[in-house]
């Protein structure tokens, strides 16, 4: 970026696995120079490196010793900010195989885990500004519950289990949604939840334009225009 706008906006996006998160966050990022960050993948970064490492969820010993030394940092690639673990930063293939979906959110219910990681997801609002994003829209399971709860605007994304499934089978991804919402929602620390502020969104009857438009209409109030490039 190399021009920061007067206003500068936080969106929070919480939702359930292939709600639409990832592509309605991405579209929004670019429309209105955004940092987006996606802290799903950072769950799944972790789990890619404590597999590789051969520790298994039911390690909780193991998992804690891993994330106590981790140390993390941030590459922003293509306006998306990436996560880097003790210098590794994982590729798309190895945090959505299909033994890192099996286990991310086991991995991600322990308190150690999500513990490591709370302060740097917070920090992003921060590395947005001193990189002159616009704002930050982040991602999540717990943005609007425990991350970012002043953020500016909170959404939350849910569709059916069916849709979600065909959504997953089209991107060529096995995930045990239903398993994995069961986890998220009942685990102890940081469930997944729809925020008291966040404002419900059935992206199952809209298309991701829609979702976008909606999303977009109300950053817009906030006072960023979409850029140039997408106004044209």
């Amino acid at each position: 970026m190399s021009k920061q706008a007067a206003a500068f906006v936080t969106v929070g996006i919480d939702g359930g696995a292939a709600s639409g998160k990832s592509s309605t966050s991405r579209r929004l990022a670019a429309r209105y120079g955004l940092l987006h960050v996606d802290t799903g993948s950072h769950y799944r970064a972790l789990s890619a490196g404590l597999l590789a490492a051969g520790v298994s969820p039911a390690d909780t010993g193991e998992v804690a010793d891993y994330v106590e030394g981790i140390y993390l940092e941030t590459e922003i690639v293509d306006g998306s900010a990436q996560i880097l673990v003790d210098g590794t930063r994982y590729g798309e293939e190895a945090i959505r195989s299909d033994a890192v979906n099996a286990s991310v959110s086991r991995f991600a219910a322990m308190p150690t885990v999500r513990q490591a990681l709370r302060q740097y997801q917070r920090d992003q609002v921060k590395l947005a500004r001193e990189t002159l994003f616009n704002g930050l829209i982040m991602e999540g399971r717990d943005i609007g519950s425990v991350i970012l709860p002043d953020a500016n605007l909170l959404f939350f994304l849910e569709a059916d289990e069916a849709t979600r499934a065909q959504r997953r089978a089209a991107e060529g991804q096995t995930d045990a949604i239903a398993e994995r919402d069961k986890i998220d929602a009942s685990r102890k620390t940081a469930p997944l939840t729809c925020p008291p502020r966040a404002e419900r969104i059935n992206t199952g009857s809209l298309s991701l334009e829609e979702v976008v438009a909606h999303i977009g209409s109300r950053i817009e109030e906030l006072g960023l225009s979409p850029s140039e490039e997408e106004s044209a």
